[in-house]
């Protein structure tokens, strides 16, 4: 199946796009919905007709997949239906033949009508125009864009290489080529800066080790749900 991924350069970060990497928990966290929530995306079956791509029950996300959940999240924070979501959805996929439409390509809001950036599909000659994914592709011009879909970065042909996980003026960053898709800032994943915190070290010294601002270390670890208290004198001796 043809896909805007195979634009990508071919580097061994690109097949870290479809290996399992975040457990259910921690893409509910990023995305800020529940966990039962994302489970619910991707089940198939019931009365509920499937929002995602059907994964097995328990099985980690892929990259492709994180995006896609929160993409999601952010039209569900729009107001968006979520049977609009999946007319979308499966138009993009069986008309593009696009196995993750919205980590593939860039969707804008108007209401409560998903709109496709068609200058993805046909270049400069489809530049400024849109099409409604909610009504089989009908030709629009509505540029209305939601705060939340900001936080996404499309590169190379259009894929979402880039998640500002906490908004999109957020230091804090998800990319696939960067530790190995953690969430970090200046390629420091969040994880290492909560360590070294928790292993008594001070903003200060944490900044100055990483050349990161101490407001983006203060960031990154409210990122990771920890609440820092008065400044700690260092560790080290200097």
């Amino acid at each position: 199946m043809t896909t805007l991924v195979s634009e990508l350069p071919d580097q061994p970060w690109r097949r870290r796009l479809f290996l399992p990497a975040y457990m259910v928990s921690e893409a509910a966290r990023y995305a800020r919905v529940s966990s039962q929530t994302v489970a619910d995306w991707h089940r198939a079956g019931g009365r509920k007709a499937v929002t995602l791509s059907n994964k097995e029950k328990r099985a980690a996300l892929s990259y492709m997949q994180l995006i896609e959940v929160a993409v999601v999240a952010a039209f569900r924070e729009a107001g968006v239906a979520l049977e609009q979501i999946r007319i979308a959805r499966e138009y993009v996929h069986k008309t593009l033949q696009s196995e993750h439409p919205f980590a593939e390509y860039r969707f804008k809001k108007e209401g409560k009508r998903l709109l496709l950036d068609y200058e993805q599909v046909e270049g400069k000659a489809g530049r400024g125009k849109y099409l409604d994914a909610t009504q089989g592709g009908q030709l629009v011009w509505e540029q209305f864009v939601s705060p939340r879909l900001q936080e996404f970065v499309y590169e190379a042909g259009g894929v979402a290489m880039r998640w500002h996980v906490a908004g999109p003026k957020s230091p804090i960053i998800i990319d696939p080529r960067i530790s190995f898709g953690a969430p970090a800032v200046d390629s420091v994943p969040t994880w290492v800066i909560k360590g070294r915190w928790e292993a008594g070290e001070s903003i200060p010294d944490i900044a100055a080790d990483f050349g990161i601002k101490r407001n983006d270390i203060k960031k990154a670890l409210a990122f990771e749900e920890v609440e820092i208290d008065a400044q700690r004198p260092s560790i080290w001796i200097h």
